[in-house]
């Protein structure tokens, strides 16, 4: 039934990127068509990601970088940078691959930063505390951004591997940084680490022309 349950909720978060992958062109030079003929604009549907289920096999928390180990590999289209999630937030990225099983570099790493939003549209990176499993850090917000306990924090458009919108965690509480008045945002994770069963593996079809572009205009 779980497994079930899992393959549904894959199939309803690919519908759902496509509503965020839509865009409407006025432009006579695109020649997809979807739905109805309309001479004054095509709407065009891009399927930027897929998902995959699997099962989280083993999970270490207590290192300074955790890792997680799930069921499937190379065999089942895993590859490494793939982000994964779960059903309630952000978890981590894959890391090594085999040909059935694959390791993910958790959230609650020192390796790992993911870029994310408050809900005014606020961008920064949340990394992990090395504190607590249950306590990550929003950081790069200035001090005059207004933060209230209980705000949420979602996954931004500028990962390279995170699909937008995926929740990260919830505002404990904030401080603000002497040094350099911007703000260390303490989050409570959305994604419960210590009783992870089930997992999302997201692909995004894009990353790797969206990786080269930005590789090259940084070296010129």
């Amino acid at each position: 039934m779980n497994d079930s349950l899992l393959d549904e909720n894959a199939e309803l978060r690919k519908k759902l990127d496509s509503f965020h992958s839509t865009d409407i062109l006025k432009d006579s030079l695109v020649h997809v068509k979807i739905g109805p003929v309309d001479t004054t604009k095509h709407t065009v549907k891009f399927a930027d990601y897929t998902y995959r289920t699997a099962h989280v096999i083993n999970n270490s928390l207590n290192a300074s970088d955790n890792y997680l180990t799930i069921d499937r590999g190379a065999s089942d289209g895993i590859s490494k940078n793939m982000a994964v999630i779960s059903g309630t937030g952000v978890v981590g990225r894959v890391e090594h691959v085999s040909s059935h099983f694959a390791s993910v570099l958790s959230v609650l790493s020192a390796k790992l930063k993911v870029s994310a939003k408050l809900k005014d549209g606020t961008n920064g990176f949340v990394v992990w505390d090395e504190k607590s499993p249950d306590i990550l850090v929003l950081v790069d917000v200035p001090q005059q951004i207004v933060v209230k306990k209980g705000d949420t924090v979602f996954t931004n458009n500028f990962s390279l591997y995170f699909p937008p919108d995926v929740m990260i965690g919830t505002v404990v509480k904030s401080e603000v940084q002497k040094k350099n008045a911007m703000q260390l945002i303490y989050l409570q994770s959305s994604t419960n680490f210590h009783s992870l069963q089930y997992v999302y593996v997201v692909g995004n079809k894009m990353a790797e022309e969206k990786k080269q572009l930005e590789d090259s205009t940084a070296k010129k």
